[in-house]
């Protein structure tokens, strides 16, 4: 999926948009036992309600592809006879309408998820979606056939316990601690099954969301999806730098650096004022390519690559913003900590002087330091 076609569901997940009709669910202890199931329709419950509950599932479809957003990949072995991909199309087809799959599908989280001793409330929407056929040009035309895509998106929130808070009493015509309520936060983790990939049904894909990119639990992707575990974007950041420091042992330089975070950033940027849908992504030659304008030997560079296919797979297509934070640059001694503006970062030099490293910035004006401002040096 890019990011148009997410952005194409987000919209429907309005009252007067959508065509969910049900909310269903259960709300789980910390301890792992069902306290309670739902089945609600979404047409008799306050519209404050139905807002909130597609609000949680929309958020599934929200952040940054590659890292909150993660495409799933079901082999054809799956596909064809795979206990996970099976249970997944029964829901889908049944429109969540069966409550013993729902149960069995339930269960299967509960048993692998740990949300480290929390509550929290798994939800399951079925959706219908009539999409409009599109011209070249990527407008609407009315007249046109639709095809109806349909899908199911599932969230896990964490349910919290309230702060005791001061409120006033109507009966007693006092102020006292009101007492703790069950909040429930935005969703931690979720998915939608199939992917809406050019606009249609894709049955080989899904697409999983994680609030934090860093942690995607894999448990949960494994009991549901039961695929190898995608890596997450700090792990692919951390592989890239081992790949790149073991490769230029000895070499790796401040201008080294400097270069690949440079045109990385730069390529980040471009792909954002093209407003291009389809995620970003390069390859370890072309990361090579940068390394060599670097004067980085030969030997290195085969190196660097021959480090990448191990961590990442041959000819893997790497997310630049993945590897690299485009908006900070930080240089850092065992003592000190300097961040830089990224399109600054030329500034900061390395010299030898008496035998010692020393980090060198230019000082022109407006040197301050706890924001007092430093006129002698």
């Amino acid at each position: 999926m890019n990011q148009k076609e997410i952005s194409e569901l987000r919209r429907r997940f309005r009252p007067d948009q959508s065509a969910v009709s049900r909310i269903y669910g259960c709300y789980v202890n910390s301890v792992k036992e069902v306290v309670s199931y739902i089945d609600e329709s979404l047409g008799t419950m306050p519209q404050e309600e139905a807002e909130q509950y597609l609000g949680f599932l929309k958020k599934t479809l929200s952040g940054a592809l590659g890292k909150n957003l993660i495409d799933i990949v079901f082999s054809t072995e799956q596909v064809t006879d795979g206990e996970e991909h099976r249970l997944l199309m029964a829901l889908r087809d049944s429109e969540l309408k069966d409550g013993e799959i729902r149960r069995q599908f339930y269960q299967k989280i509960i048993d692998s998820l740990d949300m480290e001793d929390s509550n929290y409330l798994i939800l399951l929407a079925h959706d219908a979606y009539d999409v409009p056929y599109r011209g070249k040009d990527g407008a609407s035309l009315e007249d046109a056939s639709e095809q109806t895509f349909r899908y199911i998106v599932c969230c896990v929130c964490p349910v919290k316990e309230g702060k005791l808070e001061l409120g006033y009493c109507p009966g007693e015509n006092e102020f006292h601690n009101c007492a703790p309520s069950q909040v429930v936060a935005p969703p931690e983790l979720g998915f939608l099954f199939p992917a809406f990939d050019d606009r249609s049904a894709n049955i080989y894909n899904a697409l999983a969301y994680s609030r934090k990119a860093d942690q995607l639990h894999q448990e949960f992707l494994d009991a549901v999806f039961h695929i190898e575990p995608p890596m997450s974007a700090g792990e692919q950041k951390e592989a890239f730098q081992a790949a790149l420091s073991q490769a230029l042992e000895g070499a790796c330089s401040l201008e080294v650096a400097q270069a690949v975070h440079e045109r990385l950033a730069e390529r980040i940027e471009e792909h954002k004022e093209r407003k291009d849908p389809e995620p970003l992504s390069v390859t370890a030659d072309e990361v090579g390519r940068i390394l060599q304008d670097c004067g980085v030997g030969e030997e290195q560079v085969s190196a660097f690559c021959e480090n990448c296919g191990q961590q990442f797979g041959e000819n893997a297509a790497l997310s630049p913003a993945n590897l690299i934070d485009s908006k900070k640059f930080e240089v850092k001694t065992g003592d000190v900590v300097i961040s830089v503006e990224p399109e600054r970062s030329y500034l900061v030099e390395t010299r030898m002087i008496d035998g010692k490293k020393y980090l060198l910035i230019p000082v022109d004006d407006g040197l301050e330091v706890n924001g007092l401002s430093i006129d002698k040096i």
